[in-house]
């Protein structure tokens, strides 16, 4: 589906290096502001022990869930790195997404993109893609490995944790062009191809894999289908230390920072809101000791999610009511609104919510939209929103979600921070306030 010639690839992913550390805006460079990609450099650390595990989800999930999958694979490395294994994490080039609705080119864009990558090394040693064809000198992955629900389906009274070499319960998105060698997904990258192909039948913790890996003589492993894994231990400090190292982009973050202090008078230190980017495992706030710009953030999530979440989502009525409520509680009169929303819903929002409050939302030009992309975008709306004096977000989105675990990560008090609208229709049972009890957790 989106093919494209490998020499154009890498060319696309040098751009994208080039922008991580150029502005559009100003012509110029300034590595104060913007990031590089090869932030650390693991070729004097390679040797023939050295073993990369790639991986990737299902084409058709967003955004904010490959984050969420992202830590259940860099813990999995970890695991295998704390036995004396020396696996390096490879990150998959990001494809096109389903709400990237922008008419830009999105496909085979590297992490550094919108991570920085220096941050999620300093959790366990992680690199691009296109890094991994660099290192090895070839595009070619030795083994994959395709995940596919495991047929107990947590049946059995034994341990949930399954994990067997299966045949493949439907057609997988790879084939055999020829002996050792395996054409199909591989993000569109026509030169890209593996020597050997596995269908695994899977269920419980990504730990499962772990003795499967060191069976195998590959030196390169793609485990396809990821998100079928669970969190090895959902809520640790192992689970919120791949999380916070999960740092953005400089280019992203310095945006966000320049439109925070441009129309909501909002910048760290009147908000009391440091934050230690250059080394993120020192970055341990103390609770409720930031207190945010002067401003309510607001995640109002329309589209497919309100179509799907009808028997709880509320009316942008309702929403405005409580963003009222608030402002008024607070003596502030300025909105930050992230959404996904039509044109017309911004505009009964603005509406409903009054002209006595101002709405703001992050609207990229076309130089930075091709410079962003939809996934900067919506990261530089989490990093606003985040930074607000109080945030009220879309119940049970994984976009908010980000959100508030960012405001953990800053210092805003939980009180501020976990907090949705739910619709007057919604039962206790179908809607309720985010719970507190997965805060970050820093020690």
């Amino acid at each position: 589906l989106y093919t494209i010639k490998f020499e154009v690839m890498k060319t696309r992913l040098f751009l994208c290096y080039i922008c991580s550390i150029c502005t559009f805006i100003i012509g110029t460079c300034n590595k104060e502001v913007y990031g590089t990609s090869n932030d650390k450099d693991h070729s004097d650390s390679i040797s023939t022990d050295t073993k990369f595990m790639v991986y990737d989800i299902n084409p058709g999930e967003g955004f904010n869930l490959r984050r969420d999958v992202f830590i259940r694979a860099a813990n999995l490395v970890k695991s295998l790195r704390n036995d004396g294994h020396d696996w390096i994490l490879v990150l998959p080039p990001w494809l096109k997404l389903y709400h990237w609705k922008s008419n830009i080119q999105q496909n085979a864009l590297p992490w550094v993109t919108f991570f920085d990558l220096k941050s999620l090394n300093l959790y366990v040693p992680t690199i691009d893609f296109i890094d991994f064809i660099d290192i090895t000198g070839s595009s070619s992955i030795d083994h994959v490995i395709y995940l596919q629900r495991h047929p107990d389906n947590f049946q059995s009274k034994g341990s949930f944790d399954l994990i067997d070499q299966d045949d493949c319960q439907e057609q997988p998105p790879y084939y055999e062009k020829s002996p050792k060698l395996w054409k199909g997904y591989f993000w569109g990258l026509k030169d890209v191809y593996a020597k050997k192909f596995n269908c695994y039948s899977a269920q419980g913790s990504a730990i499962i894999m772990k003795d499967a890996l060191k069976k195998l003589s590959a030196r390169s492993v793609f485990i396809d289908r990821f998100e079928t894994l669970l969190h090895i231990q959902y809520g640790s400090l192992d689970f919120f230390a791949a999380r916070r190292s999960m740092v953005y982009s400089k280019n992203l973050r310095y945006h966000g920072d320049s439109f925070r202090k441009e129309f909501l008078e909002s910048d760290d230190i009147r908000d009391s809101t440091p934050y230690n980017a250059d080394d993120w495992t020192k970055q341990i706030p103390i609770k409720g000791q930031a207190q945010g710009g002067p401003y309510i953030g607001v995640h109002m999530r329309r589209g497919d999610f309100a179509h799907a979440h009808k028997n709880r989502i509320p009316s942008i009525r309702e929403i405005c009511s409580a963003v009222r409520v608030k402002l008024d509680e607070l003596g502030l009169s300025k909105v930050f609104l992230a959404t996904d929303g039509t044109k017309d819903e911004i505009k009964e929002f603005e509406k409903e919510l009054g002209a006595a409050f101002t709405v703001h939302r992050f609207v990229p030009t076309k130089e930075r939209l091709n410079m962003f992309y939809d996934g900067g975008i919506a990261i530089i709306d989490q990093w606003i929103a985040a930074h607000s004096r109080y945030f009220i977000g879309t119940c049970s989105s994984t976009f908010s979600l980000r959100i508030q675990e960012d405001r953990d990560i800053l210092g805003l008090h939980p009180d501020t921070t976990y907090n949705c609208v739910c619709g007057a229709q919604a039962s206790p049972e179908q809607c309720s306030q985010p719970t507190q009890y997965w805060a970050v957790k820093f020690s």
